[in-house]
């Protein structure tokens, strides 16, 4: 959200910032009915509401100033249309209305109108569904084209511009090797991920088991890449790479960010066995949110202003 701005919940008066200003920003938005286009019933999202948003109403929402700027927000804007725009084009997954409740109907619905207390879905189906049905949000810019970053032709590449194939939280690198139209491209879907993550309890809230949440990967993003600078893990060959300015493309970008995966492959087991925690008792997913993402946060607010150790032009996409 950046450093300048801020989000003062009216009913406590409390001040959030960062990623915990966006979430109950947004909470608010949502239960005043900003994402429904049905005044009866302004506690849902549908495709109409997401569509006829404007970045004046998501700003003044997200209280939104010349003082107070949030970053990204025309970024932001985009992206919830273009969520509406997904959900209308899939009726077979989101309905005639386009509801993003859809997903779990599409997943649970198998299981008939009753869900059996025997129902379980994977991690791995809800990041897919996530990933096939609403890949079509992120800018289409950053999709495979018939040239492998080898420079070798690579005939039948999917070409740019279609929204329908943009590849989103993926990055080029030059270290990376695959086949065919894979080469040279580094995914890390942090934010599906995110949302993925963030479905898991209403998933098991609505009596359906998830399992398989060793296949998520650990978030690649400003407070757990900034927990392994700030912490000397990772190191810049030269230090006067943390004073500049980079984009999300970069390869310094997108090799910290490969690193703060593997590297959370490492602590979160060292984390269950200093814990006496089985993986089932204690998965990366609460490694990442109670551990690596708090920890992250302190660092950062203990040698700095809370700002993260790199600084990232964003357009609120990514990061």
């Amino acid at each position: 959200a950046g450093a300048d701005w801020h989000y003062t919940e009216s009913a406590s008066g409390q001040r959030f910032t960062r990623s915990e200003g966006l979430g109950v920003a947004s909470f608010h938005a949502f239960t005043s009915g900003l994402f429904s286009s049905d005044p009866d019933h302004p506690l849902r999202v549908d495709a109409a509401g997401l569509r006829g948003l404007v970045t004046d109403r998501l700003g003044a929402a997200f209280q939104v100033s010349a003082s107070n700027p949030v970053v990204g927000l025309a970024g932001r804007e985009m992206l919830l249309r273009r969520l509406g725009e997904a959900l209308t084009e899939q009726p077979e997954v989101f309905g005639e209305a386009g509801r993003p409740g859809g997903l779990f109907d599409a997943l649970v619905g198998p299981y008939g109108p009753a869900v059996p207390a025997t129902a379980e879905v994977t991690a791995h189906e809800i990041l897919s569904l996530v990933l096939e049905s609403l890949s079509r949000i992120w800018p289409a810019a950053n999709a495979v084209d018939s040239i492998a970053a080898d420079g070798s032709d690579m005939p039948g590449g999917i070409a740019s511009g279609n929204p329908a194939f943009a590849l989103g939280d993926c990055w080029r690198h030059s270290a990376v090797a695959g086949p065919g139209l894979t080469n040279g491209w580094m995914p890390f879907h942090k934010l599906s991920q995110w949302l993925t993550y963030s479905l898991l309890e209403p998933f098991e809230w609505a009596g359906v088991r998830v399992s398989g949440l060793g296949d998520l990967t650990g978030l690649p993003e400003y407070r757990n890449g900034g927990l392994f600078i700030d912490s000397g893990m990772i190191v810049p060959r030269d230090e006067a790479l943390l004073a500049r300015s980079w984009t999300v493309g970069d390869e310094f970008i997108v090799e910290w960010r490969a690193l703060t995966v593997a590297l959370l492959d490492e602590v979160a087991p060292r984390v269950c066995k200093v814990l006496d925690k089985s993986t089932d008792e204690l998965p990366l997913a609460c490694v990442l949110e109670g551990g690596t993402w708090a920890a992250g946060r302190v660092l950062a607010q203990r040698l700095r202003d809370g700002s993260p150790p790199l600084r990232i032009e964003s357009d609120g996409t990514v990061f």
